[in-house]
């Protein structure tokens, strides 16, 4: 039988999962290949009537040919939170799976995001703008979800928490704030060794990684609007996860 993928790093997108992805990367009880984003589970490419899960096992295989046996194998690709069809693939392959999930501050994140796609030329539109559009650009991907230009719809987390609860025990996934990984980056990394049941490290703090200068700030009105609009949605959040998130409102 194949040996598994044990875990898995799913988003939030922007929110701080390659920092995860490389402080994991330095752990003797864990492989994470070279390559971040495998895109396994969201492959729509695949034929995944035909394919199945001898696929999976063949493609992480591939990945993970030079890990040794005893090593919890990872990989870290945010939109598998997202990506609606992902989750119901991912508990075919491997019901046991563990999740660590990052979530930023929705309002900041769509902002990042929208900014690292000006940067990458895919996107050559205004923010504002985008978020004007999204609804329809984001109509012409049907019946998927739209990579690009999915600024304001990745930020609405309880939606995605509550699909991956659906399939997986909570006990199974760990919810992290961004501000929990820049702020004590030790504890945080110390959390999630114990939900993956390895032993602790010494902890030696890296310079971030993928940080992208802003050619602008956001607008106040924008912010403003995106407040009103993530809101409801906010509150959703810190009663699931017993969190408060006050400063995603004064950010």
């Amino acid at each position: 039988m194949a040996q598994k993928l044990d875990f898995l790093i799913c988003g939030a997108q922007k929110s701080g999962t390659t920092a995860i992805y490389e402080y994991l990367r330095s752990h003797p009880d864990l492989f994470l290949p070279d390559t971040k984003e495998l895109h396994i589970f969201d492959n729509e490419s695949r034929n995944w009537t035909r394919d199945g899960i001898n696929a999976i096992d063949r493609e992480i295989n591939h990945f993970f040919k030079e890990a040794p046996s005893s090593s919890l194998r990872g990989e870290a690709t945010p939109v598998s939170l997202y990506w609606q069809s992902a989750t119901k693939r991912i508990w075919r392959y491997n019901p046991n799976m563990r999740f660590i999930s990052i979530l930023r501050n929705p309002i900041t994140r769509a902002y990042s995001h929208w900014n690292m796609e000006i940067q990458r030329g895919r996107d050559k539109k205004s923010f504002v703008t985008d978020l004007q559009l999204e609804e329809d650009r984001c109509r012409e991907a049907l019946p998927l979800q739209h990579r690009v230009f999915s600024y304001l719809s990745r930020g609405f987390y309880s939606e995605q928490l509550r699909r991956l609860w659906r399939y997986f025990p909570r006990k199974q996934v760990l919810v992290l704030k961004q501000e929990e990984l820049l702020l004590e980056p030790e504890q945080t990394m110390e959390r999630i060794y114990r939900h993956l049941n390895i032993s602790k490290i010494k902890f030696e703090c890296r310079k971030k990684s993928h940080v992208r200068t802003y050619m602008q700030a956001m607008p106040s009105n924008t912010k403003d609007s995106l407040r009103e609009l993530y809101k409801d949605e906010i509150h959703q959040l810190e009663n699931m996860l017993n969190w408060n998130c006050n400063d995603w409102m004064t950010e």
